[in-house]
C-alpha cells in the first residue's frame, strides 16, 4: 500500500503510545517481525500479507522487515528492511530501502535486514526487558533466542542482557481494540465496497447459476472498487450447504426455491469487512423461509440494541439468543419453556455459534472478550464495550433434517451479519449499504 506522508502520523502515534507503556513498565527493547513469505507449492508463493501487529505500528508492508523500539531515557524507533536491489526490483517491484523507509515512515533510523545479527545483540545490552511476540513463529523465536545468547556472551564484557521477557501481543491487542479515526474511515470504505458486492450478487442471482459464479461476482466488485484482497475465503452456500458454517464456494447449482447464504468481505488497506446475507435464489422467500429469516433479523436487531458503551460484549449475544430461542419454540422447532431451553442449551442444535467477534486488521481481530486481570471466583467478567470498538453482529439459524423437526424447515440455513461501530449513543451498523429486511431484498432482486 502506498501512503501519503500525512497518513503516517497514526503509526508514529501508536509507536509512541507503546513506548510510553514500556517506560511505565520499566523500559526496555521491543522487537517485532513482520510475517514471512510462504511457499504455496514448489517455487510459487502465496500472495504476501504482512503481520497485522507489525503493520499497526509501522504502516510498512514489505516482507523481510523487523521493528525495534527502545523505550528509556531517549526513545528510538528503528526499522530493519530489505535494501534496494536493481535485479530483484526488476522481477518483484520497487523497494523502499532503509534510507527512504526511515524518512517516509517516520523512523529515527533504518538499517538493511542483513545488519540484524550484528546490531540486535548490541541493542539488547543493558535493556531491562525484552518485549516481543513470544512463542510465535518458530523462525522468529529462534532468532530471538540466538540474539539473547549473543547479548549474554557480550555481558561478560560488562554489559547485561535483558533479564526479563514480556509478550507484547496482549498490549497490542488492547491498543487495537479501540479504532482511531483513520482506522474507522478505512473500515467504512471496506464496508461500502463489500455491501456493494453483496447487492450485486443479489441482482445477478438466477436459478441454474453455480456457487462459484456468485463468488466471481463478489471478487469482481471488490477489486474494481480498489479492495486489495478478500478479508477471508468467501462462503457462498446454496440450499442445504448453508447449514455448513464454513462452507467454501463450490460447484453446487442454485435451485429455484432454495436460499443462498453469502458470507464475504473485502480487505481495504489491511482492514477487514465482514457481511453475511441470505436471500432466495428466485427472488422471493417461501413461507417457512420467511419465518426463519424474519426471526434471524429480529435477533440481530435485539443484539444491536444491546450493543452500546457500558454494555458488555456478551449482552448482544444474550439478547439475540433469547429472541432466537423464543422463535424456535413458537415455530415448533423446540419444546418447553424459554428459560428451560436457555438453561439446557437445547437451542444450540439450531444455533451453535456466538453472535459476534471483534473486527479490524484481522477479520477475527485481536483483543480479549473478557475484562483484563485475574479471575475472581470463576471466569473473568465480560469486557465492557467502549466508543470506537468494532465488532460483528451475526445471529443465525441452521435446520438440518430430523424426525422431530417440521419438514418445511429442513435444510434451511440463514445468517445475517453486519459490522457494528460502537458510538456514544449505541452502535452504528456500517454495512447497511446492502438491504437486510426481506421485503427490501426482494425489491432489490426484482431490479
Amino acid at each position: 500500500m502506498s501512503l501519503p506522508s500525512a497518513d503516517i502520523a497514526p503509526f508514529v502515534a501508536r509507536r509512541q503510545r507503546l513506548m510510553e507503556r514500556m517506560r511505565a513498565d520499566g523500559g526496555g527493547i521491543a522487537i517485532l517481525p513482520t510475517a514471512p513469505e510462504a511457499i504455496r507449492n514448489r517455487d510459487a508463493e502465496f500472495p504476501y500479507r504482512h503481520d497485522s501487529d507489525f503493520f499497526y505500528l509501522t504502516g510498512f508492508t514489505e516482507p523481510g522487515a523487523w521493528l525495534v523500539l527502545i523505550a528509556g531515557a531517549t526513545d528510538r524507533a528503528l526499522l530493519f528492511c530489505r535494501p534496494r536491489h536493481v535485479e530483484h526490483e526488476i522481477w518483484e517491484g520497487k523497494r523502499f530501502g532503509p534510507e527512504a523507509a526511515a524518512e517516509y515512515f517516520g523512523f529515527d533510523d533504518a538499517h538493511p535486514i542483513d545488519a540484524l545479527e550484528e546490531l540486535i545483540p548490541k541493542l539488547m545490552q543493558d535493556q531491562p526487558t525484552l518485549y516481543a511476540p513470544l512463542a510465535g513463529d518458530k523462525r522468529s523465536d529462534g532468532r530471538l533466542h540466538r540474539w539473547l545468547a549473543a547479548a549474554r556472551d557480550a555481558g561478560r564484557a560488562g554489559h547485561a542482557p535483558p533479564a526479563r521477557q514480556q509478550d507484547i501481543r496482549a498490549w497490542l491487542a488492547e491498543m487495537r481494540l479501540i479504532k482511531d479515526p483513520t482506522e474507522i474511515a478505512t473500515m467504512r470504505r471496506a464496508a461500502k465496497i463489500s455491501a456493494g458486492a453483496h447487492a450485486r450478487a443479489m441482482r445477478v442471482t438466477r436459478p441454474g447459476m453455480h456457487e462459484y459464479e456468485l463468488e466471481a461476482e463478489l471478487l469482481y466488485e471488490f477489486r474494481r472498487h480498489g479492495a486489495q484482497a478478500v478479508a477471508y475465503n468467501s462462503i457462498v452456500a446454496a440450499g442445504a450447504n448453508a447449514c455448513v458454517l464454513h462452507y467454501p464456494a463450490g460447484e453446487a447449482v442454485l435451485r429455484d426455491g432454495d436460499l443462498v447464504l453469502i458470507d464475504a468481505g473485502c480487505e481495504v488497506d489491511s482492514y477487514a469487512s465482514d457481511i453475511t446475507r441470505t436471500f432466495p435464489v428466485n427472488g422471493r422467500y417461501s413461507g417457512p423461509q420467511r419465518a426463519l429469516y424474519d426471526l434471524t433479523v429480529a435477533a440481530q436487531q435485539a443484539a444491536a440494541a444491546a450493543t452500546a458503551p457500558g454494555r458488555t460484549f456478551n449482552d448482544g449475544h444474550e439478547a439475540a439468543l433469547r429472541v432466537l430461542a423464543q422463535g424456535m419454540l413458537d415455530l415448533k422447532l423446540l419444546k418447553g419453556s424459554l428459560d428451560g431451553v436457555l438453561e439446557s442449551g437445547d437451542y444450540s442444535r439450531f444455533y451453535m455459534h456466538r453472535t459476534g467477534h471483534w473486527l479490524g486488521l484481522d477479520v477475527h481481530d485481536a483483543g480479549d472478550y473478557r475484562q483484563p486481570g485475574p479471575a475472581q471466583g470463576g471466569d473473568r467478567p465480560w469486557r465492557k464495550l467502549e466508543r470506537g470498538m468494532m465488532l460483528t453482529i451475526e445471529p443465525g439459524i441452521y435446520v438440518r433434517p430430523a424426525d422431530d423437526v417440521p419438514e418445511s424447515y429442513w435444510n434451511i440455513g440463514i445468517r445475517t451479519e453486519d459490522d457494528a461501530l460502537v458510538t456514544d449513543e449505541g452502535c452504528e451498523l456500517i454495512t447497511r449499504g446492502v438491504p437486510v429486511e426481506a421485503t427490501e431484498i426482494e425489491a432489490l432482486m426484482r431490479e
